[in-house]
Order: structure tokens, then C-alpha cells, then sequence
């Protein structure tokens, strides 16, 4: 496990990074990245979308242009803060601090699940990701981006000191775990020579593989 797969250290270090987020974000997710997938999500409007991990609220705002229906989660008070100051606390996204294995919503809540860069931190991703098929619905799409698996061995082994990156059959094993039966993963870059993130499309069953025993709660 990554130094940053720990949600203290986490919590730390966007303490402090996240005054330096939206100047460094774009060198490796930058608008064209995030709109070509936002295309291959699909919102239609009035559909209810929850950004996980939404930090200071650049995917955030991408999705803004296709829904207003739109809450986002976080658990660093130092991203939300940035966001705040961009939305406002009652402004058009509703926000809240919370953990991306144990969200605070009721079963089938949203249209429309999006979270990138931000499963790189979780220190069970394949819990997550079965949170996220829980609070959205039937046929819905989930859209997880992280960080691609580096082709160099010196890159993967201060990678996998660092923190999650993984490849599309390790991204197959995590989906498929989690109780995706549908999804596909696609890699995206910058330019040559830049981090490349993979971009995973899911699909929610129409019917749950297993029983689910959480106990819901309320709705937003």
C-alpha cells in the first residue's frame, strides 16, 4: 500500500496541496481530458450526479453543463474549502465531507456516479467501488479516472510507494469485484511523455449479484 493510501496522510497532504491543486491539476487532467469524459458519461439532463472525491471542483464544474442537479463529496475540509469558494456554500452544487468506502446517501440516489482522481487514495478500492453501484441506480453509469500504471520499473516501484496506479486487467479485477458486469476502460494523456490516467466507464446491473445488508439513510 501507497504512503497516500491512508486517509490521515491524505487528509494532510491536501491540507497543503490543495492550495496548489487547480495550478498543477491541468499538467496531467486538463480540460480536454475531462470533457472527452464527460462525453463518454453521458448526463442527461435533470440527472442527479454525485462527484466523488471532488476536490476544489474541476470536474465538478465540467458537469455543471449538462445537469444543476449536482452534489459533491470530499473528505478533505482543505479541497472543500477551494470549493466553496467557487460554488459557495448554498450555491449550485450541494457538498459534503465524507468517505468515499462509506457514502452517506440511501440505495439508488443518483443518476450518475462520477469520481476521478481520487481512487488513488482509498485504501480498499474495490469497497468503494461496490458503495458506488449501491447509491446509484439500475442501468446508471459510474466513471472512476485514476492514475495509469507506468511502463518504466523504476516509475512503478516510486509509484507503488506512493500511492495506486493500476492497469486495465487490475482495473478488471476491481470492477468485476465490486459486481460491474459492464464497463470498459479507456487511456488518456496529456501529450507524449505525460501521465496517462485510465478512464473507467461502468455500468450499474439492472440486478444486485448479492444482498445488500447496509442500512440505508437519508436521501440529500
Amino acid at each position: 500500500m501507497g504512503f497516500l493510501e491512508n486517509k490521515a496522510r491524505a487528509r494532510v497532504f491536501y491540507r497543503y496541496f490543495s492550495n496548489l491543486y487547480d495550478t498543477v491539476n491541468p499538467f496531467i487532467w486538463n480540460e480536454q481530458m475531462r470533457d472527452q469524459a464527460l462525453e463518454w458519461f453521458d448526463i442527461e439532463t435533470g440527472d442527479r450526479v454525485l462527484d466523488v472525491g471532488c476536490g476544489t471542483g474541476f470536474a465538478t464544474e465540467g458537469i455543471l453543463q449538462y445537469t444543476d442537479d449536482v452534489h459533491g463529496l470530499d473528505q478533505s475540509g482543505g479541497q472543500l474549502s477551494k470549493a466553496f469558494a467557487k460554488f459557495g456554500r448554498d450555491g449550485d452544487v450541494r457538498f459534503y465531507r465524507g468517505d468515499a468506502e462509506r457514502l452517506p446517501f440511501a440505495d439508488d440516489t443518483f443518476d450518475k456516479l462520477w469520481s476521478s482522481g481520487s481512487i488513488e487514495y482509498w485504501p480498499n478500492p474495490v469497497a468503494a467501488l461496490e458503495e458506488f453501484r449501491r447509491v446509484t441506480k439500475p442501468g446508471g453509469t459510474v466513471l472512476v479516472v485514476g492514475p495509469d500504471y507506468p511502463d518504466s520499473v523504476v516509475f512503478q516501484k516510486l509509484a507503488d510507494a506512493i500511492m495506486l496506479f493500476y492497469d486495465e486487467d487490475e482495473g478488471d479485477r476491481m470492477f468485476t469485484e465490486a459486481g460491474y458486469e459492464e464497463f470498459e476502460h479507456h487511456i488518456q494523456q496529456r501529450k507524449p511523455g505525460t501521465p496517462r490516467a485510465i478512464t473507467t466507464v461502468a455500468t450499474v446491473p439492472e440486478t444486485e449479484p448479492d444482498a445488500e445488508t447496509e442500512s440505508p439513510v437519508p436521501s440529500p
